[in-house]
Parts: structure tokens; sequence; C-alpha cells
């Protein structure tokens, strides 16, 4: 049976610049500084140009060197490769329609397994993430309906304890990545938190409640992004959005917004992550305290950045500034403790990187590190990576590889999907140099940290 020829691999390939040995070599060089043994050839690759099938960490360090190669981000759905009626299928929206609706589709979730995914493939269609927002946008709230008719009763109590739970999962997360606590966490979420949305209780407690469980479904959310399974917490975050709305709650609805945002400009969807974030700021005008509308503008300036946007990324990042200079003086909720200077140094420095603009970077992301707590691993590992592609950036190759091995040393946050994209990347960016003593020595730190993490998994 004849094969249609992958056009999208060839044009990429033929803007690149590769021949099919030389982007063999890449291959294989980039496989085997990460500690894998890849046998791909020339006849490998006129295969996959001839319209053959490939195996997803093969499609996935293929898109890494073409990446690296071009300066901007690719990914496999670019090169052509998995089923097309799969890959490109635009995830549906699904935003719920009442509050019934809601808790079903969470229930059905809750059920969903994290693990075993391929990474970078949602596809949201326009025109059903815009009916989300506008939804949200829009809507009169649900309200809670209070005093029913059930046996179980619900109080404060039972809301602290949620709260707690949630709390102590952020930590988790925070210091080991998305993976550790995912799986406790669904159980919990399943059989101890969404029995009591359906129980019986007063006004205050419902929404009390309604909050806390919209917390812990958007940590749901995180921990099944920082795994890699971007269509699960796409729809958790759909889900928590609505959530957010029963209790006409606008300052965590646009937190949601700013998260969804955020997995957007990871996955490269610059147009969907700009559009989200100006929701997010928008919707909560009013309705905001100062540290959150900061955040907001952040997210903002993150999208407007990675899209190449110098001017327009510029004045969000001038306004989640001039927001965050008034953050004391109104009372933030729980959740919103963790953004600080130190969170903001760290927007502001992707910013910059993502700009190109050398000097600011190094110094927003040697700033960003110097003030993170040592107990959030993960953010600080992020900032330690992008502080080492700001000093790379700026011609301090020794300096970039030294960093890059403090964050990779240990080896606890190489259990986030995104932590390994970030040392994934660096290692492409430095492999122009990958006959320098401090580079090989680094990419022996990555191979040997992730040989430590598989060994203790066993």
């Amino acid at each position: 049976m004849s094969r249609e020829p992958n056009a999208q691999l060839i044009a990429v390939m033929t803007e690149a610049g590769v021949s099919n040995k030389g982007l063999a070599k890449r291959m294989k060089d980039a496989a085997a500084q990460r500690g894998i043994r890849l046998g791909t050839t020339h006849v490998s690759v006129q295969r996959w140009r001839d319209g053959a099938g490939i195996h997803p960490q093969t499609a996935a360090i293929m898109a890494d060197v073409l990446s690296s190669k071009l300066g901007r981000r690719v990914t496999p759905g670019d090169l052509g490769f998995f089923d097309r009626t799969q890959s490109t299928a635009p995830e549906p929206a699904g935003y719920p329609s009442t509050v019934p609706d809601v808790l079903s589709m969470l229930d059905g979730l809750a059920q969903e397994r994290a693990e075993a995914v391929v990474t970078d493939r949602l596809v949201v269609a326009d025109a059903d993430l815009s009916a989300a927002v506008l939804s949200w946008m829009i809507a009169r709230p649900d309200g809670v309906q209070a005093d029913n008719p059930v046996h179980q009763r619900v109080g404060m109590r039972d809301v602290r304890a949620i709260s707690d739970a949630a709390a102590t999962f952020m930590q988790l997360d925070f210091k080991y990545g998305g993976g550790h606590g995912h799986r406790a966490l669904r159980h919990y979420f399943r059989h101890e938190v969404l029995p009591l949305l359906s129980a019986s209780y007063s006004e205050k407690v419902g929404i009390a409640l309604f909050s806390a469980a919209a917390e812990v479904s958007q940590l749901l959310a995180w921990t099944a992004y920082d795994v890699g399974n971007h269509r699960l917490a796409y729809r958790y975050l759909t889900a928590t959005l609505r959530l957010s709305q029963a209790t006409d709650d606008r300052m965590f609805g646009s937190r949601v917004l700013g998260n969804l945002s955020h997995q957007a400009n990871y996955l490269g969807n610059h147009a969907h992550a700009i559009k989200l974030a100006r929701a997010a700021v928008e919707g909560a005008k009013g309705r905001a305290t100062p540290r959150a509308m900061a955040n907001y503008w952040a997210m903002e300036a993150r999208a407007l950045s990675n899209a190449g946007n110098r001017t327009e990324a510029g004045r969000a990042m001038n306004e989640a500034e001039r927001n965050f200079e008034r953050a004391d003086t109104a009372e933030d909720p729980a959740w919103l403790s963790y953004f600080d200077d130190a969170e903001l140094m760290g927007e502001f420095c992707h910013c910059f990187r993502d700009l190109k603009m050398r000097r600011e970077a190094v110094v927003h992301a040697q700033r960003a590190v110097d003030s993170t707590d040592p107990m959030y691993a993960r953010t600080l590992g992020f900032c330690r990576m992008v502080l080492a592609q700001s000093q790379l950036l700026n011609g301090e190759l020794e300096a970039a590889v030294t960093t890059a091995s403090l964050a990779v040393d240990g080896g606890d946050s190489l259990q986030s999907s995104r932590f390994k994209r970030y040392v994934t990347d660096f290692q492409q960016e430095v492999n122009v140099h990958a006959g320098n003593p401090a580079v090989v020595a680094f990419n022996e730190t990555v191979r040997d940290a992730i040989a430590r993490f598989n060994e203790e998994d066993e």
C-alpha cells in the first residue's frame, strides 16, 4: 500500500537546511545527551519523509532538534506526525451549562490517569475557546443550593479540612513535581470532596465549600499539566472555570484563565495565550486585589513576549509592576500567597529571555534565583534554567553551564515534564559547544541525575 509523502516534515527540513544524514546525526547526538540510544539513520529519515510512522519519543527528539536549528518551537504535529485525524482534531471546550453538569464532568475526570501520555498534542478550536471564555464573562452566578434535603450536613470544619489538604498537596507539587501526588489527589477529590458538594449546607458554608473544591480541581489541572497530560489539564481547567462561576468568584476564575494562558503559551499557541490572559485581566477588573491583577498582567506579558511583541509585552510588565507595588493594600485569598517578589521576577525573566533582551534577562533571572525560597524546589529549578539560558544568550558559556548544573543536581525536579523540557531545551542550545569540557561535564550530570531518578523509581 503506497503512502503519501510527509509534506510538513519535508518543508520544515528544507526551511532548516538540514539533510537526511545531518538530521539523523543531530537526533542521535541529542538522544545520547539524554541517555537514550537512538538507531536513527538517513534511511530512517527518508522513510519518515515518505510517510512512515514514528515513535512518539523519537518524534519529540526530532522536533527539539529542528526547534534548535530554526530558533523557534517546533512540535511533532508541525512535522506531520501521528494519525492526522487524531493529532489535529480540536479538543472540545466542553464548557458545562449547569452545576450538575460540571460536577458530573469532574467526577469523570477524577477517574482518568495522568500517566503515560503524549505531550504537546492539545489542539483547541478558536470557536470553542471563545465560547467558553464568553460564557464565563457574561454569565450570571448560579448560586449554591443551600439546605438540600439529604442526611449529610457539611460545616466549616469540613471546608477547612479540604483547604488544608489542598495546601499539603500543593507543597508536594512544588517540591517533587506534579507526578508525585496526582493519583492520591484525584482519589481524595472524587471520594472525599465531590460528594460534599451535593450534601446539605448553609449558603455561607456552600460558597466556601465550592471555593475549596475549585482549589483542589485547579491543582489537579496543574499536576496533570506538569506530567505532560495537556488534554486532561485543559479539561480540568475548563471545568474549574465553570465551578468558579457558581459562586461568582471572578478573581479565582481569572486565575484559571491565567493558567489556561500559561498552558497555551507553553504549547506555543501564542494567539490563544494572549486572548486568555487578556480575558483574565478584563474579567477581574474591579473584582480582584492588586496582587492578583499583577499576576494576570504578568501572564499577558509572558504570552506577548513569547510571541515576540516587545512593545505590548513591556506595557503588560509595567502594569504588572504597578499593581504589585500596591499588593499589600488589600487582603489576598490564601491561594495567592505564593505570588511574591520572587514569583514576579520569575515571570519577568521568562519575558526578557523570550524577547532576547540579554542583560535584563540575566538581571531578573538572578534576582528570581536569589529570592526564591528553596522549599519551592521546582520553581527554583525553573528560574535557574532561565538564568542559564539568559547567561548563554549573553555569551557567558561557563556561567550558564554551572547554573544549569545546579538546577539539575539532585534530580527532584525531574519528576516535572516541564522541568525536563527546560533542561533539554538548554542542551539543544549549548550543543553548538558540544566539544567544550564544561558542556561535556554538564551532559554527564544530566545523565547521572536521570539515572539516579530512575533507580529511585525501581
